[in-house]
């Protein structure tokens, strides 16, 4: 038995009922809509990489055109461009030309004329809510494990930090979040390029975004309950679609946007889609993962450090060997993959990839793992064999969702945040600091947890098996180890 794959790395949420919240919501994933047929074939959306980072896009704009295609957006910046086509000649024409470098199909169902996304109307926040205690900190246990309240006595984080939130939009008119959301650094990327309206950016079907948004810095105000890093800025980045997918399109957008903003850190809890793993010897997933990698380098020569999930299938990412769930728009073959077959973003240079623990600060059962692969590990919860000692006794993380409600969700997708709130904190306490300074700080600061002697089984039903690997300082479950709020406020330890 194993954890099905989700493309945004949590898992099921858990409803609960509080007088001080009301009901807790569901995160709500709709199914991908169906292909429409066009004239020649399905509307495909392609990745397009010229030869040279610059100077070449003008002219491959030509060319598509050409061959066919639109164009959807041109990153002059990163020698990519977003083009579509009905053709299904459209890529081996292009491939052809001494201009592109390489051509990718980004997804395998054609695009709907909904693609771009739905929005719903909502009041844009006027005021920021007061200080106070926060009700819910008792269930909380995810930031008792990191330190929070400890960090909180030195530092809540300073504005000048902003964090990007690359997921489903976040809820600024929500209670523990419009305070701390920056509507003027957030867009959303579901057409391919930048949309800076207000409603583009809000989510429509989703919690997961502002579940994150909330564990990374939700108000201290009094209201629910309270993030690693309240006193930081939020970018609200819409990559996520309404059929919960992460198209590289809306990926790269997001990079790049955050680059061009100069963002200390951003979160991506998810993988990009369709393909679980992008293995060099396929046309399209080669031109993916070269778009994307472009985009995340583009990012952090621009002051950004990426944060990534390293997801929920409980896979070996040092050692892979099949896919069976991609592509998953359309339908999955079970797949051999190899080392050279990346997860995207989480396998890319320079992204810190991050494990889940539960209360006990063990493996998560489902999240993947891999030596060399992991950078660090977070709470992410685990609810079936590790449960805190709190007043809900539920094993999952608490965080906000919309409509200034609360949920409890559980995975890498929820691990990934708090090391980014960690991250902000080094952000505000170390203000010189860029993407490598940063990274070391987080590594050298983590609390070292070595393996479990012998294979992993949590449980001990042999559903979970994992062997970990490497040693006490760094290995495959938990990286260089569990992050810490509270050595990252200490500005005297650093």
């Amino acid at each position: 038995m194993s954890v099905p794959p989700i493309r945004r790395r949590s898992l099921a949420a858990a409803s609960l009922a509080l007088a001080t919240a009301g009901a807790l919501a569901l995160p709500v994933t709709s199914a991908a809509a169906a292909p429409s047929a066009a004239a020649d074939g399905p509307l495909l959306s392609y990745v397009v990489n010229t030869r040279a980072n610059h100077g070449q896009t003008q002219k491959a704009e030509r060319e598509i055109r050409a061959a066919g295609g639109s164009v959807v957006a041109s990153y002059e910046q990163i020698g990519v461009l977003i083009a579509r086509s009905t053709d299904p000649g459209f890529a081996a024409r292009l491939r052809q030309s001494r201009t592109i470098d390489s051509v990718g199909a980004s997804r395998t169902a054609g695009i709907t004329a909904n693609a771009d996304d739905a929005v719903q109307d909502a009041a844009v926040p006027t005021a920021a809510p007061a200080d106070g205690v926060e009700p819910l900190w008792a269930n909380q246990w995810d930031m008792k494990q990191i330190g929070v309240d400890q960090a909180h006595r030195s530092t809540l984080g300073s504005r000048s930090v902003v964090v990007g939130v690359l997921d489903s939009g976040i809820d600024a008119t929500h209670e523990d979040l419009a305070a701390n959301v920056d509507p003027a650094l957030s867009a959303s990327c579901l057409s391919g390029k930048p949309d800076t309206s207000w409603q583009s950016w809000q989510p429509t079907t989703s919690d997961h975004g502002t579940h994150v948004a909330g564990t990374i810095a939700a108000a201290k105000n009094g209201k629910g309950i309270e993030g690693i890093a309240p006193g930081v800025r939020l970018a609200a980045v819409k990559v996520v679609d309404d059929g919960g997918f992460i198209y590289p399109e809306y990926a790269i957008c997001g990079f790049v946007w955050a680059g061009e903003h100069h963002f200390q850190v951003t979160n991506n809890s998810y993988f990009v889609d369709p393909w679980m793993f992008n293995c060099a010897n396929d046309p399209d997933q080669a031109a993916i993962t070269e778009g994307v990698r472009r985009a995340v380098d583009y990012s952090r020569r621009g002051g950004v450090l990426n944060v990534a999930a390293a997801g929920n299938e409980n896979i070996d990412l040092a050692h892979k060997t099949t896919d069976p769930s991609s592509p998953d728009d359309t339908t999955p073959v079970d797949r051999p993959i190899d080392a050279s077959c990346l997860n995207l973003p989480a396998e890319l240079p320079g992204v810190v990839t991050v494990s889940s623990v539960g209360v006990k600060g063990d493996k998560s059962y489902y999240s993947s793992y891999g030596l060399n692969k992991v950078t660090v590990a977070a709470p992410g919860g685990d609810s079936r064999y590790q449960l805190p000692d709190t007043p809900d006794r539920n094993g999952r993380i608490l965080s906000t969702v919309r409509g200034n409600k609360y949920a409890y969700m559980q995975g890498t997708s929820m691990a990934a945040p708090h090391v980014v709130g960690v991250l902000a904190l080094l952000a505000s306490t170390h203000p010189w600091a860029g993407p490598d300074q940063l990274r070391a700080l987080l590594v050298k600061e983590a609390d070292a947890h070595s393996c479990p002697p012998g294979v992993y089984n949590p449980g001990g039903t042999g559903a979970y098996t994992a062997t970990c690997e490497g040693s006490d300082a760094r290995n495959g479950f938990y990286g260089a180890g569990v992050v810490s709020a509270a050595k990252a406020a200490d500005r005297w330890r650093n």
